[in-house]
């Protein structure tokens, strides 16, 4: 998905304009050339429509010119940033040392061995480390990140399995942030990385239960789509591995994981609108697969195992899901009976199975809450949780015999909580709150949930969080977040970097916007295809209810989004540029008619769903009123600044590239229009720890300084 995890959002103080080393100029001393791409018109027609693009070119890596461009821009935004080195600094240091850098995670006991991860001071990956029995033995190191780190630009771990017999480790390393993995081994036993390795990968691994045959995923290497499931035998060479199954439905993925009772290995083919599973049973790696239930357009489910029966969260007549349940051997849709049956305005998100219950994390209001109910009777009950915004998540539930429930906390205003919760005795046990240092305190801050109606009578819900003592009605700058797409819900979770903004006054806001899925599917279906514009709507409404609420100087109103949020930066700055001083836009998807009409870019064919195929005139004719790129015009725009990854696979840099040379050509004002390309990384910016602190004190002072610009 063209997706960002909620980004840490941006550092601005009240008053003065004032950096954390000193003044900040209200002007800039020395105007700077702006990089000026060369036009190259390109004809593009459909439908009879001719578009003409005259930066088309900047597609073509290869180009020497596309290059040259590139490096332009970068060397354009140093210089203009110049001037906040000093500011940045400052802003990576206090970042730094607001959170512990030795940190560790909480133990979880899987089999014999008790997993965690780990940091250490002045290093910036983790070490994956097991116990024995009992946290008093010896450590065990799994991975030192940081070793294998070294001489690589970028190298992020992605899936890690441990063989049944707990004897290996198989992990799939990405060594340039475009999703392409390659899954190595180590003897657990003789503490060595073998030889042997599997490339080309999507990075997801599962183990049959013989601890020889390994399952992983492949995807096709020129749209980084995951398409088949392969089987391998530990030991031996990638080439006499052998193809177990293959989407050759070009608008799915497919994926391979196992059941929580590790009995079954369940490959599942998933498109937006519909999913389709196959289980084996995993002491029979070289069986022969069985269909769960033949796909039906419309139609989605996942599955899971446990004591003889088979769990199915389905929207099967259900628009916000249910849980049923289905016996070995009578799994199609006739044979499902309702466990958790579907109610009116509660949306079903996952569930977890244990011995004695099963947990489903369920959205009602816009709020997370988990259901528990046993597994022999109709009896259920809800932990409940008392802050007017937060964030709860299943944690590390790995034993299939327990009724000890492990979940996570957050809340704008509280730091990360991992707590175990007794499912027999409905009692809670806190395992852990994130240490944040700098004399923070939550009670300092005031978390509010609001609803702001909008043009077409829908209220939207907004997460605010503010410090109260630095509060003045109508008088504070304020950050505006949403996403908005894909279904995808952003929650009101804790950012310790968050707390340099509050501390100076700033206002920060989550627009929960049609097109994700906080108010159920309802709410997702309402913001995408042809109701797309919803989410724009949504998020301008809010900020102007939140202007008129008394959250902001309307002169001090800001925008951050990332990628398919990206797009909705460039959609809200185009229907309303004299809304916003500033605006971040990460990696954004921004020039959606070309790209959704070339299907051997990424993603393009599984997402006809999510944002219509424009080679149907009438879906065409939607997207090309409201893309990004296709819509600029010679107006004033806000401060504006755009980062891309040139290892993007999900939104390739020639978007934004694209997107910002048409905008120095139209735009009518002196705005900072600056484009920030990372040359070693893909869609989530770097890998290390130092390189996230970087990347968002870069972002800080870019706010700082438009702040202090007319």
């Amino acid at each position: 998905m063209r997706k960002l995890s909620l980004f840490v959002v941006c550092l601005l103080i009240v008053s003065g304009c004032r950096s954390l080393n000193g003044p900040m100029s209200s002007s800039r001393s020395t105007k700077l050339s702006a990089p000026k791409a060369d036009k190259n018109e390109k004809i593009l027609e459909q439908h009879g429509h001719v578009r003409v693009d005259p930066y088309f070119w900047i597609g073509d890596l290869k180009n020497p010119k596309t290059m040259n461009l590139l490096k332009a821009e970068n060397r354009y935004a140093e210089k203009n940033m110049k001037d906040a080195d000093g500011l940045q600094r400052a802003l990576f240091d206090e970042m730094k040392g607001r959170t512990r850098q030795d940190d560790s995670s909480v133990p979880y006991k899987k089999g014999s061995y008790f997993y965690y991860a780990r940091y250490e001071k002045g290093r910036n990956y983790p070490i994956y480390a097991r116990k024995k029995d009992n946290l008093k033995s010896e450590e065990e190191i799994l991975i030192d990140v940081n070793k294998l780190a070294k001489g690589y630009d970028y190298y992020r771990v992605g899936g890690m399995r441990i063989s049944p017999d707990e004897k290996t480790l198989a992990f799939a390393v990405d060594f340039k942030g475009n999703r392409v993995h390659r899954i190595f081994f180590k003897d657990l036993e003789k503490n060595k990385i073998l030889d042997e390795s599997i490339k080309e990968t999507g990075g997801n691994i599962q183990w049959a239960a013989d601890s020889k045959h390994i399952f992983y995923n492949k995807i096709d290497p020129v749209t980084i789509r995951s398409y088949q499931i392969w089987r391998h035998e530990f030991g031996g060479s990638q080439k006499k591995d052998s193809k177990v199954f293959e989407e050759i439905d070009e608008t799915f993925d497919t994926y391979i994981s196992k059941s929580k009772d590790q009995e079954f290995l369940i490959i599942m083919s998933n498109q937006t609108l519909t999913s389709e599973a196959r289980y084996l049973d995993a002491r029979d790696p070289l069986g022969e697969w069985q269909l769960f239930d033949r796909r039906k357009r419309g139609v989605e489910y996942q599955i899971d195992h446990h004591h003889g029966r088979f769990y199915v969260l389905t929207n099967l007549n259900a628009q916000n899901f249910r849980l049923m349940t289905a016996a070995e051997g009578k799994t199609t849709k006739r044979h499902w009976q309702d466990f958790i049956e579907p109610r009116e305005g509660i949306l079903l998100d996952e569930f977890e199975l244990f011995a004695d219950y099963v947990v489903a994390l369920q959205r009602r209001g816009g709020q997370k809450e988990f259901l528990v109910k046993t597994k022999n009777a109709w009896k259920s009950h809800k932990i409940d949780f008392a802050d007017a915004a937060y964030d709860i998540d299943m944690g590390q539930n790995q034993d299939p015999t327990s009724n000890v429930f492990r979940f996570s906390y957050s809340s704008l205003a509280t730091p990360k909580s991992e707590y175990d919760y007794d499912l027999v005795r409905r009692q809670k046990a806190l395992l852990k709150e994130d240490e944040i240092f700098g004399g923070f305190k939550k009670s300092n801050y005031q978390v509010d949930r609001i609803k702001v109606r909008g043009r077409d009578g829908v209220s939207v819900p907004i997460s605010i969080v503010y410090r109260k003592d630095k509060f003045k009605k109508a008088s504070n700058p304020l950050l505006v977040y949403a996403y908005g797409s894909y279904g995808i819900s952003i929650d009101p979770a804790f950012s310790p970097d968050r707390i340099s903004l509050l501390d100076r006054g700033f206002v920060f806001a989550i627009a929960h916007i049609r097109g994700g899925q906080e108010l159920g599917r309802p709410w997702y279906d309402d913001g995408k295809l042809l109701k797309k514009k919803n989410s724009f709507y949504d998020f301008i409404d809010a900020t102007e209810g939140l202007i008129r609420s008394g959250y902001a100087d309307p002169q001090k109103v800001f925008a951050q989004g990332g990628s398919a949020g990206g797009l909705l930066m460039g959609a809200v700055m185009n229907m309303r540029p004299d809304l916003y001083h500033s605006v971040i836009a990460n990696v954004p998807f921004v020039d959606v008619v070309t790209t959704m009409l070339d299907e051997t870019i990424p993603l393009t064919t599984s997402e006809f769903d999510e944002w219509c195929n424009p080679k149907n005139k009438r879906y065409y004719d939607y997207i090309l009123s409201y893309s990004p790129y296709d819509n600029v015009k010679a107006v004033a725009y806000p401060h504006l600044l755009v980062e891309t990854g040139i290892h993007d696979s999900q939104v390739q840099y020639h978007e934004p590239a694209k997107w910002v040379s048409k905008l120095r050509d139209l735009k009518t004002d002196d705005n900072l229009l600056l484009l920030k390309i990372n040359f070693k990384a893909g869609h989530g910016g770097g890998s290390a720890r130092d390189e996230h602190y970087k990347e968002t004190a870069f972002e800080y002072a870019f706010l700082l300084k438009t702040l202090a610009l007319p």
